[in-house]
C-alpha cells in the first residue's frame, strides 16, 4: 500500500539486545497491564507507554491516558527509540507516545485504525523485537482485501501517507522464531504523535 515503508533488518543482534534493555527499564517504571476494549474484554496483549501519553484502553474507550492506570507518570522514551524515529521520520519532532506491547505465543491484534491523534500527517513508526509476527493490512475502509507480511526482529515499519488510517493488525505469533527475549515473544514499540 502507498505509505507503508518496511525497512527489514533495520536493527542488528546488538542493537535489538540494547532496545530490549531500554524496554525492560520501562516496565519497571510503568508495569504491563491487559486492558479492556469497551465491550469489557480482556485484551490478549498486554501493555504499557513511554513519553507524554500512553496509550489505554477500558469500557470507556479507546484513548490517550497522561499517566499509568496505577497512577504514576509514564517513563520518557528511551534515547535508541527516539533516534530510529529521528532517522526514519522528522528529526524536528519527536513522538508524543511510545506504545510497548507484549505479544505472547497466543496473543493476537484485530484489525483497527489508528485515529486517536489529532493530525494524521505524521506517520506511525513500528518496532518489531522477538518472535516472528504476522502482521495484515487492508485499506482505509474496513472489509474489502487485505494483504499479510512476516514481521521479524529487527524490523521497522512505518505507516504513512495513504497507509496512516489503513486497517491493520497480527494474525498470529511464530513461537521460537528469535532468541531474543528468554522466554520468547515478540514485543512491539510504536511510536505516535498524539497533539
Amino acid at each position: 500500500m502507498a505509505g507503508a515503508a518496511l525497512y527489514s533488518g533495520y536493527l542488528d543482534a546488538v542493537e535489538q539486545a540494547a532496545l530490549v534493555g531500554d524496554i525492560r527499564a520501562v516496565v519497571a517504571a510503568a508495569p504491563l497491564f491487559s486492558p479492556l476494549t469497551p465491550w469489557g474484554k480482556p485484551m490478549s496483549v498486554r501493555m504499557t507507554s513511554a513519553g507524554k501519553y500512553g496509550w489505554y484502553s477500558d469500557r470507556k474507550g479507546y484513548r490517550y491516558a497522561p499517566r499509568h492506570p496505577d497512577g504514576i507518570d509514564w517513563p520518557p522514551i528511551p534515547g535508541r527509540v527516539l533516534a530510529i524515529w529521528r532517522h526514519l521520520v522528522s528529526a524536528e519532532r519527536d513522538p508524543d507516545c511510545c506504545l510497548v506491547n507484549f505479544y505472547g505465543a497466543k496473543a493476537r491484534m484485530g484489525l483497527h485504525q489508528d485515529r486517536d491523534e489529532a493530525d494524521f500527517r505524521w506517520p506511525v513508526l513500528s518496532i518489531s523485537l522477538g518472535d516472528d509476527a504476522r502482521f495484515r493490512i487492508g485499506g482505509t475502509t474496513r472489509g474489502g482485501s487485505t494483504e499479510s507480511v512476516w514481521l521479524r526482529s529487527g524490523d521497522v515499519l512505518v505507516l504513512g501517507g495513504e497507509a496512516r488510517l489503513a486497517y491493520h493488525g497480527v494474525d498470529r505469533i511464530a513461537p521460537g522464531t528469535s532468541t531474543l527475549l528468554p522466554n520468547g515473544g515478540r514485543i512491539n514499540l510504536t511510536l505516535r504523535v498524539v497533539d
